[in-house]
């Protein structure tokens, strides 16, 4: 990156400093009041920078894929960048699938780590990897620190590249002697960056053609993604749907973005959305995508996706545009300026809103026959049940994290969710172990909130580690384990594809399928953390609001038949016309014709 900073606008200490001591400094000047950070012999000086350091908070996670993640979590919860940091070699290659994960999602995060001492680069010495070339392809940008004099500018510079445009991480590796020496730090008020791509604004012609769009269409469908969130969006689009009363469906991270108990919200598209959701991207003849990037998840058969359509597709980064999904009104801009301009051209025109009567008639029906619905058994706790009980008892209000896997798409079918960042998943990168360490980084930026942890058995079990950082460090987010022994979607797909012949799916004790295993309560009772199992209907919803109520983690093990899909289903590649809205008992049926009415 160029160095162009302003030396008028910047101030000079009086002493000098170690630049472990420096880069604390640097990241207290950015305002970071916490760091999940795990030391080892190349990161320890930054760790002894960290102990003088009165703003910053600094969590010991237990491994550091953890902190990662926990980074992660607080970051989507918040909104402001995570920081993470670990040790050169096997310290740094645990942090990179949470970092991969940020890349990703788009969730602002910066990574740092110790790196061997400068005259051992490339030696192979103990504990060296190449950071910097392992990381090129999961961050905005990889540095590589070989003075001392540059940590200030560089962890200016991080922090801007990570909020900048469309947000992501950045990672800043540093060798241990460049930490250890001395200098008078010159600190940057800015860096310019002329390589960096900000945030473009639409024109007013782009954003005319698309209100003329909406005046010819008689089907139109409003789609939201993440990007909505990212950009504190959420405000802007809820008063352009209001103002043109068009129906409105998310991406999966695009969740909350849109209240889902307003009258125009479809909730969210895809291979696990709701089939009305997905029949009416199908049968739209406008589809406004704002802030998404085309995910196979959700277009399934590309070209079979809103074929129907005229697409308008508003995205803060040109490489999305055109880049999934060819559309026809490609709009470059930042997203919430898109929005609010389009809400004052609404405004200032005097337009009479089109109401689009049967389009919603239409939509209604579709949420008449296929709602999203599990058949409750009076022997056993249904997984679907969990995650609506735990919706009603929080009036959509809790964050919601999950792992990956079955309950993942469980929670975000029936939790309804109201707010943006509330819901905290790894969908791009789909990486089992996130949920409950993201729930601890969560729980931590926003101390006030209620926030759970929905996991499954085996995604939980990646991380469970961070039942002690949750214990020492006083966390008090609370997990969900919906357990079948499984790994759940994969058994799915077995069931599917495969004829039902299991490939290593089973995570208990095959010697005894009747004993639950292992003992989770037990397991947390270890690490000095409350838990409870429940097995049978009556109990659930007390054993919920006695886990809400609690001031301090806990753990709420609900044992779950392993016989249940993620319903509906469009298979991989596949259409709408596919869609799987049965369980297999009885047929696989598929979701054809229109729906009278």
């Amino acid at each position: 990156m160029k160095n162009n900073q302003s030396t008028a606008a910047a101030k000079q200490t009086s002493s000098t400093l170690s630049g472990a001591d420096i880069l604390v400094r640097a990241l207290e000047r950015e305002g970071v009041d916490t760091v999940f950070a795990y030391p080892g012999g190349n990161s320890m000086l930054f760790h002894q920078a960290l102990t003088r350091s009165k703003p910053i908070r600094t969590i010991l996670p237990r491994h550091e894929q953890g902190g990662a993640f926990m980074a992660g979590g607080y970051a989507r919860a918040s909104g402001k960048v995570g920081v993470c940091m670990a040790t050169s070699g096997p310290g740094a290659t645990n942090l990179i699938t949470g970092v991969a994960d940020a890349f990703m999602d788009s969730i602002p995060l910066i990574a740092i780590t110790g790196q061997v001492t400068r005259s051992m680069i490339g030696k192979t010495g103990f504990q060296e990897t190449d950071v910097y070339g392992m990381t090129v392809p999961i961050v905005k940008h990889s540095y590589l620190v070989m003075d001392v004099n540059d940590i200030p500018r560089v962890v200016k510079e991080a922090f801007k590249i990570a909020t900048t445009g469309r947000p992501g991480p950045v990672w800043i590796d540093v060798p241990k002697d460049v930490q250890a020496a001395r200098t008078r730090p010159v600190w940057p008020a800015d860096v310019d960056l002329p390589g960096l791509v900000g945030h473009a604004k639409a024109g007013d012609d782009a954003l005319l053609e698309l209100l003329a769009l909406v005046e010819k269409s008689a089907r139109p469908l409003l789609h939201a993604g993440g990007g909505v969130i990212s950009a504190n969006a959420a405000g802007e689009l809820k008063k352009f749907a209001e103002a043109t009363h068009i129906p409105v469906s998310t991406t999966l991270m695009g969740v909350g973005a849109f209240p889902e108990t307003h009258p125009l919200a479809c909730k969210w598209l895809g291979m696990h959305g709701p089939a009305y959701a997905n029949r009416a991207a199908d049968d739209c003849d406008l589809l406004i995508a704002v802030g998404v990037r085309f995910s196979d998840r959700v277009t399934s058969k590309v070209s079979e996706f809103a074929k129907r359509a005229t697409i308008v597709h508003i995205e803060t980064d040109a490489a999305e545009l055109n880049k999934n999904k060819v559309v026809q009104l490609p709009i470059l801009s930042d997203v919430k300026y898109a929005l609010r301009r389009l809400n004052e051209l609404i405004r200032k025109g005097g337009r009479q809103r089109k109401d689009f009567p049967a389009w919603h008639k239409k939509i209604a029906a579709w949420k008449r026959a296929y709602p999203l619905r599990y058949r409750a058994r009076p022997d056993v706790i249904m997984p679907q049940q969990v995650v609506a009980e735990l919706s009603k008892l929080t009036r959509g209000d809790a964050i919601i994290s999950t792992g990956v896997g079955q309950h993942q798409m469980w929670a975000a079918q029936f939790y309804d969710y109201v707010r943006p960042r509330t819901y905290l998943s790894s969908l791009g990168l789909g990486a089992m172990g996130f949920g409950y360490p993201a729930a601890l980084g969560a729980q931590v930026a926003r101390p006030g909130a209620q926030v759970v942890d929905i996991d499954g058995d085996g995604s939980f079990m990646m991380n469970v580690q961070e039942l002690a950082t949750a214990a020492i460090e006083k966390i008090p987010a609370k997990v969900i384990i919906i357990n079948n022994q499984y790994l759940g979607m994969v058994m799915q797909w077995e069931d599917r594809f495969f004829a039902s012949n299991r490939g290593h799916t089973y995570l208990g004790d095959h010697a005894d399928r009747g004993k639950m295993y292992p003992d989770y309560v037990t397991i947390c009772a270890g690490f000095g953390v409350k838990a409870e199992q429940v097995s049978k209907p009556a109990d659930l919803v007390p054993a919920l609001k006695r886990m809400l109520a609690a001031r301090e983690p806990y753990v709420l093990d609900v044992l779950v038949p392993e016989t249940e899909h993620v319903l509906p289903m469009i298979p991989a590649g596949t259409s709408v016309r596919e869609t799987i809205l049965e369980p297999m008992a009885g047929g696989a049926a598929r979701l054809t014709g229109d729906i009278p009415g």
